[in-house]
């Protein structure tokens, strides 16, 4: 069974991140953001993005200060078409997440695979000092 964990207040980080983005959206309505799931292991945080339609090296991944920036440009079809519907986004993309806690960046690793980005980062363990 998947355990959520939902955070009563939202952090600065979180509410700054939630406002640039509804900004954004207004702005530039021509980018998006992909649907991501964070979630984690007993050794690892993981980062899942669904992109279908691209190739891992049409991804650019930076982390700073515990957050994820991943970038990228999913083409359209080069077809002209009349729509009827359109909920498939394309054009540049730019999605920021917080990592949970410390990770390793040097010893990530992220993978494209079946339309699915996953980025997994190693936790780095904090010892706590117990006084007595």
């Amino acid at each position: 069974m998947v355990t959520v964990i939902r955070k009563s207040m939202a952090t600065l980080t979180e509410s700054r991140h939630e406002i640039l983005h509804a900004v954004s959206w207004q702005a530039r309505a021509n980018s998006w953001s992909p649907a991501t799931d964070i979630f984690e292991t007993d050794q690892l945080y993981i980062v899942r993005m669904e992109v279908a339609g691209m190739r891992d090296v049409d991804f650019e991944i930076a982390v700073d200060h515990n957050i994820v920036y991943v970038s990228g440009n999913r083409p359209d079809l080069p077809q002209r078409r009349a729509y009827h519907q359109m909920e498939i986004r394309f054009g540049k993309f730019l999605s920021s997440v917080n990592l949970p806690g410390p990770v390793n960046v040097e010893e990530s690793q992220a993978e494209y695979e079946d339309g699915f980005l996953i980025i997994k980062f190693p936790k780095i363990k904090t010892h706590q000092i117990k006084i007595e």
